[in-house]
């Protein structure tokens, strides 16, 4: 007789790739920096010039809350790779939904004007502690790790992962743009003596305000974007996949040199970038006396960016991410060392060196998404399992620990050159040899760093041109092997295949790896 069991149901059709994909990922973005961006550009100017806290004692929590962060991080990664997920489902996509009013809320709990009124440091002390630690080592690791694993999964494509790269860092130029720009036209005035001054209650208002642009932000990033390499598609088995203990998973993700190699490159690049940016708002605000100038200074360093929508694509494609981004840190460290030698005294010239600066330093943000889709590619290469949240959360980590060493070396070395908190409050001018330190910190020590970000990626960093294309081949022919295997016979004989889901790459070369390039 003949068989005729019925064939299992075929997986839902995805649709293809696409411009939704990227938009609607760019929004996530948009709405991640709306709250991250806020925090690395005002939450120090925030507590020390409005609420009066010793810049020191900011810089301490921002390290410390790393410190936690490198548990929470981790912790976010291993329960999105381990929390199960029923066949065909999303895995990463849902977090959004569940996590985006608690990120809002905590962020606009850190920039309340009422605390400057408590009558003890303590209590303010406890205040800005409690919602940093909300905010950022809880909320918005909880939708930020699974925000940026996702884009592993949305497609197969090395080329669109380098599409999806470029559109979150353009969602994130984006909130930059309102953050850097705008902001500073509504939160910034003058006293009666002139002297340029950060309005507590407009700050308040400025942050309730973007809190809520993050969620329409976060929400057109949840109804756009499909996830479509689902657990199904790794190669390692079922029977694997539960053998494949916590432990190993982080042995195997800490042992992952590219990863180690990009590690380092990006905790150069947050601490260089984050402390230049901190450092940018004290530029315009003691040392060229206008907070207001801080508005062109953005747009002139966030504006001609944008055509790196197009350019850096192309880049990538033609000459490697690694390669390209090689030389563009290297040139961005130079202008801002040049900047330092020249000691500027007119504004306008050295918004000049700082859009130069930043274009270079953009070609970086707008690629580093797609190096880390790279780096999970890698780990799947090397030892047969993807775990992209793990991989990602330790980037993270390490992306966090750069911001927080930024905010520290921002704290410690205001403190270390004298500068006057209490001064600043009261709308008071610092000391001519204070500002004179202040513009050797803001061009000097950003320039060293993104030197040593050039040197990182060219040495440690493992996945050039070459090797990146043949882990793609590597990972095809992998999977392609398994889709023979499972795929179901038909009682006539004839095997059934669903390629709903396979997405091909058109740019992968021709020869076949065979697994010594990694």
């Amino acid at each position: 007789m003949a068989n005729t069991t019925p064939a299992p149901a075929p997986a839902p059709v995805k649709r293809p790739f696409g411009l939704r994909d990227k938009i609607g990922y760019m929004f996530g973005d948009f709405g991640n920096d709306f709250t991250f961006l806020l925090q690395s550009m005002f939450f120090m100017l925030f507590y020390t010039n409005v609420v009066g806290i010793n810049p020191a004692h900011v810089g301490t929590l921002l390290l410390a809350a790393r410190i936690v962060d490198g548990f929470t991080d981790v912790g976010m990664g291993i329960i999105v790779d381990k929390l199960p997920v029923k066949s065909g489902k999303d895995k990463f996509r849902r977090w959004i939904k569940y996590i985006m009013i608690p990120v809002a809320v905590a962020s606009s709990l850190m920039y309340m004007s009422f605390v400057a009124d408590f009558g003890s440091y303590t209590a303010k002390l406890v205040w800005m502690c409690a919602t940093y630690f909300l905010w950022g080592s809880i909320c918005y690791t909880a939708i930020n790790i699974p925000y940026g694993s996702m884009a592993s999964v949305i497609s197969a494509s090395p080329d669109d992962r380098s599409q999806l790269s470029v559109f979150r860092s353009t969602g994130g130029a984006l909130a930059q743009m309102f953050i850097m720009a705008v902001m500073p036209m509504i939160v910034y005035s003058k006293n009666e003596a002139g002297q340029a001054i950060l309005d507590g209650s407009k700050m308040t208002l400025g942050a309730v305000f973007c809190s809520v642009a993050a969620v329409i932000c976060y929400l057109v990033c949840y109804f756009n974007v499909q996830e479509r390499v689902h657990e199904g598609d790794n190669p390692a088995d079922k029977k694997q996949e539960e053998k494949h203990s916590i432990g190993e998973m982080l042995k195997a993700v800490l042992t992952n040199r590219a990863l180690g190699g990009l590690i380092a490159a990006a905790l150069l690049l947050l601490l260089s970038s984050l402390f230049l940016l901190g450092m940018v708002g004290y530029i315009f605000l003691s040392y060229f006396n206008d907070g207001k100038l801080q508005t062109a200074g953005a747009l002139a360093a966030l504006v001609p960016p944008l055509i790196l929508i197009v350019l850096a694509p192309i880049m990538a494609k033609k000459w490697g991410k690694a390669e390209v981004v090689t030389v563009a840190m290297l040139s961005a460290g130079a202008v801002f060392i040049i900047a330092w030698v020249l000691h500027i005294k007119i504004a306008w010239l050295w918004i000049v060196f700082y859009a130069v600066g930043s274009f270079c330093i953009a070609i970086f943000n707008y690629l580093v998404w797609a190096f880390i889709t790279d780096v999970i590619d890698y780990q799947e290469v090397v030892s047969g399992y993807r775990d992209d949240a793990t991989v990602y959360s330790v980037y993270s980590w390490a992306r966090k620990l750069g911001q927080a060493l930024a905010g520290g070396l921002t704290g410690w070395t205001l403190d270390w050159i004298g500068y006057d908190s209490d001064a600043a409050k009261a709308g008071a001018a610092q000391l001519p040899e204070v500002l004179d330190k202040l513009y050797m910190l803001a061009n000097l020590l950003p320039g060293v760093g993104f030197v040593l970000v050039g040197l990182a990626l060219w040495f440690l960093y493992p996945l050039k041109k070459k090797i990146v294309q043949a882990n793609v081949v590597e990972l095809e022919s992998r999977r392609a092997q398994v889709a023979a295997q499972q795929t179901p016979v038909s009682a006539s004989g004839n095997a059934t295949t669903d390629q709903a889901n396979q997405q091909i790459p058109d740019s992968a070369p021709d020869n076949q790896s065979n697994g010594k390039n990694v």
